[in-house]
């Protein structure tokens, strides 16, 4: 077996119920949704019995899916299982921020909320819609967003899938183009056009409180969503902030991290988006999730033997 990276899910992944079993069989995930309770009470509650529409909203997604991140995280080290890589995909940056040791995951969860909050104000400014086009490759998927009116590829997920953001007003015109080009555009049930030009006031927002963390080296490399290598010192401020107005480069983070010898893929936090993204991306390779008892003990048995 080669290295090890961790992927932390991203946002729409969450669901009613996330976090509560790993609470209940790992130490270490619970004092995760304690210090996230001590911060923002409440927190462990929303994820454990919050309902489907809490949930969807955006200032509760990211605080609780970063809790359900760094707990599944958490469960898998003190089982003994240490990652060589860290990546996360949007709001699942920030958990791996927190994971790193780059800050603490104290401050990390602060930003979280902030995050949050900032983008869920952003969203409500102006009425936007996302979708997933597939069968269609980058290149396309680009050239028919400069055609469309404020319209922008966001998501690199894989070399068939990319996800698009831009004017609600815009989009039916712009599903039809992808469909006349021989593509598939699936509309998603997000709260914002996020990783888009719409959320630049979010960007701005976040970088008083960014100037007041302290950063330092983190334990394991973590890989940037802008840039898709992995930060360098005194990047963290400015990348933090501009990641949430630029596209997710997810196929270049997955395919670099091939690159530096990592094999063994587990995405920690809820669903398996991202284990199926990479799946698409490096067939070969072995991708694994944690998000419960069942995934925990699967994902330690492949891994550990």
């Amino acid at each position: 077996m080669g290295k090890i990276a961790f992927l932390f899910s991203g946002q729409g992944a969450q669901y009613p119920g996330m976090g509560q079993e790993l609470a209940r069989v790992s130490p270490a995930a619970a004092a995760v949704f304690a210090m996230a309770d001590t911060l923002r009470p409440g927190t462990s509650e929303q994820c454990f019995t919050g309902t489907k529409e809490e949930l969807t909203v955006t200032s509760n997604t990211q605080p609780d899916m970063y809790a359900v991140e760094l707990a599944a995280a958490a469960a898998l080290t003190e089982a003994g299982v240490e990652p060589d890589f860290l990546a996360g995909f949007s709001v699942g940056e920030v958990a791996a921020l927190g994971f790193s040791g780059a800050v603490s995951r104290e401050d990390a969860f602060r930003f979280v909320c902030r995050r949050g909050e900032l983008m869920q104000a952003a969203s409500d400014e102006v009425s936007t819609g996302m979708c997933a086009v597939v069968k269609l490759s980058p290149e396309q998927v680009e050239a028919l967003c400069a055609q469309a009116e404020q319209v922008y590829p966001v998501n690199y997920n894989s070399a068939a899938q990319t996800v698009c953001a831009g004017l609600s007003t815009s989009m039916p015109a712009f599903r039809e183009s992808v469909k006349a080009a021989g593509g598939r555009a699936i509309p998603l049930k997000v709260a914002g056009a996020f990783h888009s030009p719409f959320m630049h006031s979010a960007a701005v927002g976040l970088r008083p409180l960014l100037e007041q963390m302290r950063f330092q080296t983190p334990r394991y490399p973590l890989y940037s969503n802008l840039t898709a290598r992995p930060y360098e010192p005194g990047q963290f401020q400015e990348l933090l902030s501009a990641q949430v107005e630029n596209p997710v480069r997810w196929q270049a983070i997955v395919e670099d991290l091939a690159r530096n010898g990592v094999d063994t893929f587990i995405e920690v936090g809820p669903g398996a988006t991202l284990t199926g993204l990479v799946k698409r991306i490096l067939p070969d390779a072995l991708a694994l999730n944690v998000e419960n008892a069942e995934t925990l003990n699967a994902a330690l048995a492949a891994v550990k033997g």
